[in-house]
């Protein structure tokens, strides 16, 4: 009886495995018959169903068809966003938008707010793949607004606002804001936690990590890469593994360890090569030429970076063509083959200047404002109808409380206004202080007086200086336009320009003027911030007022050192006249003209310094010989680090 027992036993645990086995095993025919019965409306409800098929193409094709057929939209437009998902994974993004924007519409057909949520997301993910920001931003907002429009959300709809949220914290990434973009995805991660969606943490660790490392942060960005690590380790994310090993090699690379960067690229590479997504093997190619560069593995940097310069063109990827032209310059420049490196350059520049035009920070900014100002307008509506009921159904104190809660909310509301005010006062300040600057560098009478010395070497017939000049001029005014839009430089860019400032202002004393830059050795200048076009008003006063009364030698010798951990020191010294002869003879001049560069410089270098824990300083010392007579000036300007 027990071998009875036994054997019915086993029986029935082998035919409940089959069961249980065929249940895994069940066709498209046969989830379809199964949905089709109860016709779920929710992402949850259908993923119960058909969560096997998902990374099928040919089922899913096969289940859009059949879905049709039995007229169930929410069951069809579930599987056509899936299929865009899977055409978006290996680049195919213009299908990718055709199947997302046949999801949307199904969507709209079947009334289903969460899938038409769902769908503009996928939307604003595909065009942001293809660097068309701002198309992918009005998908993402469209999005948002709809799904805040529902009183008490399902998971799918929270899941969305939370990937909205993420969105909204890419928009500030793109304006530089990266604070405000940190505090948009750690709100991403707050819902993401309460729904216990750890691939939606992962996302937004990845993203604050990215936050920091635009801002120099590397610690803090390594940190939050590795967070996203171990959570897609947790749930054998291969994908988001590819992205955090990429990024930490970036990270490894910046920070000078480009032999430790190198160990997680080619651990990182085969797993690439295999998921087929061109974006990321592009990326993981340019990272191995780039790590391969400093170590000064020259031959296989190029035929690494070349590899994934061929795959951002064929797949026109442009923001991952700038950074293959950026690092190819690099290389050529390490290699000294100047020739390639300049045309490498121009290449970079080009693809920088068009990034930069289709990512309109304004329009951008438009969008936040626009979106803020609805939802406080929506948020007052609900209120007002909300105390307009309890009026009708509480009690005369339960109104005196209402009416009590609704003056201070309005008070709140209306000091945040005030306070919103004044932080659009002091922007308009700063922008208005900003343009001053840059009329202050593009003085007339310079470009006049510039172009004229110019069009004398093309009167003499000297054509190689009138080029180089122009060349020299032309970058100027360039430089000077593109740094007008930034409140901050590196040091090195801004001793780049004043080098062709002076270069052009030196034309008019035929070359006379000794200019030398002498900088320690140790400094590194490109992590070092100065507001931009800051030490042209000094140049200027040195050239103007100390020089070009002077007859015999001329020497300008800017210097920079750090004298101690927190600051930066730029001494200018000329051998001119001197402050008080020049005091003289600004005196005994009948028209006189109001010089108001050094004091627009000093307006923001106060505004630079808000930031900063130590503020700026700025001394003027006449220098005298040992019989005690004027022999130049010495301008020494203190500016903190962050």
């Amino acid at each position: 009886m027990k071998k009875l027992s036994l054997l019915f036993l086993i029986t029935f645990l082998c035919l409940s495995k089959n069961g249980f086995a065929q249940k895994k095993r069940l066709t498209v025919q046969q989830a379809v018959d199964s949905i089709v019965l109860k016709k779920p409306t929710t992402y949850k409800g259908i993923s119960n169903y058909l969560r096997q098929f998902r990374r099928d193409t040919i089922k899913l094709k096969k289940l859009i068809i059949l879905f049709k057929e039995k007229n169930y939209l929410d069951g069809k437009t579930y599987a056509e966003n899936f299929l865009g998902r899977r055409y978006r994974k290996f680049s195919l993004y213009n299908k990718a938008i055709t199947i997302h924007k046949q999801a949307l519409t199904t969507s709209k057909k079947a009334k289903n707010i969460e899938f038409q949520v769902f769908s503009l997301n996928m939307l604003g993910v595909d065009y942001r793949e293809k660097d068309a920001i701002r198309v992918a931003l009005d998908y993402n907002q469209e999005a948002l607004v709809l799904a805040e429009s529902v009183k008490n959300p399902n998971f799918g709809l929270r899941r969305s606002i939370a990937v909205s949220h993420n969105s909204m914290g890419n928009i500030y990434l793109l304006l530089k804001q990266y604070d405000l973009a940190i505090n948009q995805f750690l709100q991403s991660q707050v819902i993401e936690k309460s729904i216990h969606n750890k691939l939606g943490l992962a996302i937004n660790n990845q993203n604050i990590g990215y936050a920091y490392d635009a801002k120099g942060e590397l610690d803090k960005a390594l940190e939050y890469y590795q967070k996203s690590l171990v959570i897609n380790n947790t749930i054998n994310n291969s994908f988001g593994k590819i992205i955090c090993n990429s990024s930490i090699a970036n990270i490894y690379i910046k920070q000078g360890k480009p032999k430790d960067a190198l160990v997680l690229i080619e651990e990182n590479f085969p797993i690439v090569k295999k998921l087929g997504n061109k974006k990321y093997l592009a990326f993981e190619y340019l990272n191995f030429g780039w790590a391969q560069t400093k170590l000064k593995q020259y031959k296989k940097a190029e035929r690494n970076l070349l590899k994934g310069l061929k795959i951002a063109k064929t797949n026109n990827l442009i923001s991952t063509l700038s950074t293959a032209y950026s690092h190819l310059y690099e290389l050529k420049n390490e290699t000294k083959n100047y020739k390639d490196a300049l045309s490498y350059y121009t290449l970079a520049e080009e693809f920088d200047e068009k990034i930069s035009n289709e990512r309109n920070t304004h329009y951008v900014n438009d969008l936040i404002i626009k979106y803020d100002s609805e939802k406080k307008n929506n948020q007052i509506k609900t209120l007002a109808k909300e105390n307009e009921i309890s009026k009708l159904q509480l009690s005369k104190n339960r109104v005196f409380w209402i009416i009590s809660l609704s003056l201070l909310l309005l008070t709140g509301i209306i000091l945040y206004t005030l306070y919103k005010h004044k932080l659009l006062k002091n922007k308009q300040k700063i922008t208005t202080l900003e343009q001053d600057a840059l009329r202050a560098q593009m003085n007339p009478h310079f470009i006049f007086n510039a172009l004229n010395s110019i069009k004398l070497y093309i009167i003499n017939n000297e054509q190689k200086n009138a080029v180089h000049y122009l060349n020299k001029f032309s970058k100027l005014i360039r430089k000077i336009l593109e740094v007008s839009a930034i409140k901050e430089t590196s040091l090195a860019q801004e001793l780049e320009t004043m080098d062709l400032y002076m270069t052009i202002e030196n034309i008019r004393f035929s070359n006379e003027i000794d200019f030398n830059m002498n900088v320690k050795p140790t400094l590194n200048l490109g992590s070092i911030k100065v507001p931009p076009l800051v030490l042209q008003p000094f140049l200027e006063n040195a050239i103007w007022h100390g020089l070009s009364s002077k007859k015999g030698e001329k020497k300008i010798t800017l210097s920079v050192n750090q004298t101690h951990k927190n600051f930066i020191e730029i001494t200018i010294e000329d051998n001119g006249i001197g402050r008080k002869a020049s005091a003289k003879i600004k005196a005994g001049k009948t028209i006189h003209r109001k010089s108001i560069g050094i004091a627009l410089t000093k307006d923001r270098l106060k505004n630079f310094v808000k930031e900063h824990t130590h503020n700026f300083s700025l001394t003027y010392t006449d220098l005298m010989d040992k019989d005690n007579h004027p022999k130049g000036t010495q301008v020494s300007l203190l500016i903190p680090l962050k």
